[in-house]
């Protein structure tokens, strides 16, 4: 059976989250999908698998409501479920950057031709800016784009106050995320903090593998789920990324074994082996350690059953 991949994400008032909820769980589990979709007084924030059979269903379920009518899909393809199990939510935030922004004071969205042509003819000055995490930038990124430092999209409001410190507020910024919703909220940040010449890239990272291919972006794309990381198109992907033990090339991403550390890192498969599955030497020697699942296209961490995790 093949399966088809679809995120996406809403700005929309709701006046019950909770009631939307319901729904999307009954709708949900009619044509059996998975992954994780987050409703708020804000709107939907969606990454989902469905069988390939079931996409016109989701399509003119979304079409026939009068919150999600017009809502924009991007569709992969994969040859299983790429989520483990459907969870539905009603949270506070669509993304946690736990600061409230006026979403009518957005950068200016920028089509992928027109990042791209941006992109080849930038200003001296012109700062890209990657909106993602740390783990997620050493993966694959575009050519010269700033390394975040953050580990988690909740420390960018600090990361905007250094950036109001060193830039001056006529500086081009242009910005990226995988879909586009951390830099829909993230750019209406910085307008707010003073910042004139904001840009955005529309649809994120994914439509523009789509749309443009691989011309200026480097190795590949990390993604929430089983996949975790991926080609942005066609095109066969530059590996930038290293093992973290040996320092060879290497793109493949795990979790470390040691449960109470659980960090992703690069790891090649004779590395692996050899330290167990975790990231150091004190990671398998002082902590539960998980047994090694040697898998030649590795999936996240999943917990454990109670009764087997207390054996470790």
């Amino acid at each position: 059976m093949s399966y088809n991949v679809v995120a996406f994400y809403h700005f929309v008032s709701l006046e019950n989250p909770q009631l939307e909820v319901a729904e999307w769980k009954r709708f949900c589990a009619s044509i059996f999908a998975k992954g994780r979709i987050y409703l708020s007084k804000d709107g939907v924030n969606a990454q989902m698998s469905v069988p390939e059979s079931r996409l016109t269903d989701l399509k003119q379920w979304l079409e026939s409501s009068q919150h999600w009518k017009g809502i924009k899909l991007k569709i992969d393809f994969w040859h299983e479920h790429a989520f483990e199990k459907l969870t539905i939510k009603s949270r506070s935030q669509l993304a946690a950057m736990d600061v409230e922004v006026d979403l009518s004071r957005q950068g200016e969205a920028l089509s992928p031709h027109q990042w791209e042509a941006m992109l080849q003819k930038k200003e001296g000055n012109t700062v890209v800016l990657d909106v993602r995490n740390k783990y997620e930038w050493e993966a694959g990124h575009f050519e010269g784009a700033v390394q975040p430092t953050q580990q988690c999209f909740r420390e960018f409001p600090k990361y905007a106050e250094k950036l109001k410190e060193e830039l001056d507020e006529d500086t081009p910024v242009m910005m990226y995320c995988t879909g586009g919703i951390r830099c829909e909220l993230f750019s209406a940040l910085l307008k707010e903090k003073g910042f004139k010449r904001v840009y955005q890239l529309d649809g994120g990272v994914v439509e523009y593998g789509k749309n443009v291919g691989s011309k200026h972006w480097k190795g590949k794309l990390f993604v929430f789920d089983d996949r975790l990381t991926v080609p942005i198109s066609q095109e066969p992907a530059e590996v930038i990324s290293k093992c973290l033990h040996c320092q060879t090339e290497n793109d493949t991403y795990h979790n470390c074994a040691n449960m109470d550390c659980n960090d992703l890192f690069f790891c090649c498969k004779g590395c692996l082996i050899q330290w167990k599955g975790c990231c150091s030497e004190s990671c398998y020697a002082e902590g539960r350690v998980r047994p090694l699942e040697d898998e030649e296209c590795p999936k996240p961490f999943r917990k454990l059953p109670f009764n087997q995790k207390k054996k470790l």
